[in-house]
């Protein structure tokens, strides 16, 4: 019973180790994901930088009305292809989240099986205990019964 106690404890040690470790996963992630956002944000900046110098040059050959359309619908693509970014970005992310949860989801379904086994262990031997008991006062009744005949 206490190699199972142990064993119990370790199993309670792995999940916490899991549960640490996913932790740690989670804030490498977002520091990750922070990071990226800068870089992103700079790279966004140079685009746009860029794409209004091009903008601009456009503009200066065609009438107003035109190089405004076109510059509106422009914002509106990169801002759909930025939407689009982020929205399988975040699917993405979502999904590992769901995976992570399933995880440790499983590991505490696990943890609760052996339990359930030890609980059911602990009661068989308490019946071959008590069962082993009564065989010895029995057997020893029988004895001093044949004793003093």
């Amino acid at each position: 019973m206490h190699t199972f106690t142990l064993q119990v404890c370790r199993s309670k040690q792995t999940v916490v180790e899991i549960s640490k470790m996913l932790t740690s996963m989670v804030k490498e992630y977002q520091v990750k994901q922070a990071k990226r956002k800068q870089e992103q944000e700079i790279r966004r900046k140079d685009v746009i930088e860029s794409s209004n110098e091009l903008t601009q040059a456009i503009v200066d050959h065609l009438n107003v009305g035109v190089a405004q359309a076109y510059l509106n619908q422009k914002r509106l693509d990169a801002e759909a292809k930025q939407l689009h970014v982020g929205a399988t970005n975040f699917a993405k992310q979502t999904q590992q989240w769901l995976q992570l949860i399933d995880n440790f989801s499983s590991a505490l379904k696990e943890l609760g099986d052996v339990e359930n086994w030890a609980r059911s262990i602990e009661s068989d031997m308490q019946v071959i205990q008590n069962t082993l008991e009564i065989a010895y006062k029995t057997s020893r009744q029988t004895q001093q019964h044949n004793a003093s005949k």
